[in-house]
């Protein structure tokens, strides 16, 4: 059978800013002692998952992933995070970027929500725009095959207190009521995200004949709520014309032959191992699709260094990479639908 392989991966890197570049103001910049460690530990990772296209989220500097990938001895890679080109420039949040070594032929990001989807939070603030731009791009491998690419990084379980605009703290975080309306809003952020990413998902889906790779921290589990908002995977057990424009949860379509875990996280919290990085594929990269033009191989989290202690030069999330077979024009047309 004649085919290639695209590997994909997400990678959040946990606020990689620039050496003595404030970001959170309760947070001390990074000393260039703590700089370098951290790009040399993310050029390590970054060595290891050896993917074709990575998205990478918390980055405050473009010039820190870069010196990231440089560190990792990856050639001909191209680094792009839309809206922090320039030391300093993104605030308030990090952003999500993308590192390809396959041509990146169009990139956009989506800041703003859908009208549909501005809602108003409790206590009157009107939800406009994601937490973090969602970084759509379409990147095309050497047999000619355009392949579209949709990083994200969804609002945390955090609760999400009211705060003025210098950042004064309006509630009593302590109190229990005050918690709960909190974790509210955390929440119906985090879905009015999933709903707008859903609907950037269709666009690309119904209107664009390649197929198509979700990937990010989605800070939720694979079956939550939000999740399947966005992926429609257990929609299509009930109306299987949704296929199209559904996503597949790359863990659970890997072929046969893969690795199995009896669990696979990327995040631990309060010592509960959590899933919350994802890669998802639509149906062209999903065997059992009359569609298809490869299949998921294999998927792997790279999480050792959780269980190695907390520290600000590593990352707090687990590194999540899927090996994709693509099948190139000249394969038999029987074998394109091989398990």
């Amino acid at each position: 059978m004649s085919s290639t392989t695209l590997t994909v991966a997400t990678c959040n890197a946990f606020n990689l800013a620039l050496p003595n570049r404030p970001f959170y103001s309760h947070q001390a910049p990074y000393s260039q002692h703590e700089y370098e460690r951290k790009i040399d530990w993310l050029g390590g990772r970054l060595n290891a998952l050896g993917a074709d296209v990575m998205v990478v989220q918390e980055v405050w500097d473009e010039g820190a992933l870069q010196a990231a990938v440089s560190r990792s001895g990856m050639r001909h890679m191209q680094v792009r995070v839309p809206g922090a080109e320039t030391a300093g420039q993104a605030q308030g949040t990090p952003l999500v970027g993308i590192v390809s070594r396959l041509p990146i032929e169009s990139l956009r990001t989506v800041a703003e929500l859908p009208q549909a989807v501005q809602i108003v939070l409790p206590g009157g603030e009107t939800l406009t725009h994601f937490s973090r731009p969602v970084v759509v791009a379409q990147v095309r491998m050497k047999h000619g095959l355009a392949v579209n690419v949709v990083g994200v990084h969804l609002k945390s379980k955090r609760p999400k207190f009211l705060t003025s605009p210098d950042g004064e703290h309006l509630e009593d975080r302590q109190d229990p009521s005050v918690i709960a309306l909190a974790q509210l809003r955390a929440m119906m952020v985090r879905g009015a995200e999933a709903v707008g990413i859903r609907q950037i998902l269709v666009d690309l889906l119904q209107h664009n004949d390649a197929p198509l790779v979700l990937m990010g921290d989605l800070n939720d589990g694979p079956h939550a709520v939000s999740t399947q908002m966005m992926a429609f995977t257990n929609e299509i057990e009930f109306k299987k014309r949704l296929r199209d424009v559904a996503l597949f949860n790359a863990w659970e379509v890997q072929g046969e032959a893969a690795l199995k875990r009896d669990v696979a996280y990327s995040h631990i919290h309060q010592g509960w191992p959590e899933l919350l990085d994802h890669i998802f594929v639509s149906e062209e990269f999903v065997a059992t699709s009359p569609f298809c033009l490869g299949d998921v191989r294999r998927v792997d989290a790279f999480n050792d260094h959780l269980h190695e202690g907390r520290s600000r030069h590593t990352s707090d999330h687990g590194l999540v990479r899927a090996v994709i077979r693509v099948f190139t024009p000249d394969a038999p047309e029987a074998a394109k639908t091989a398990p």
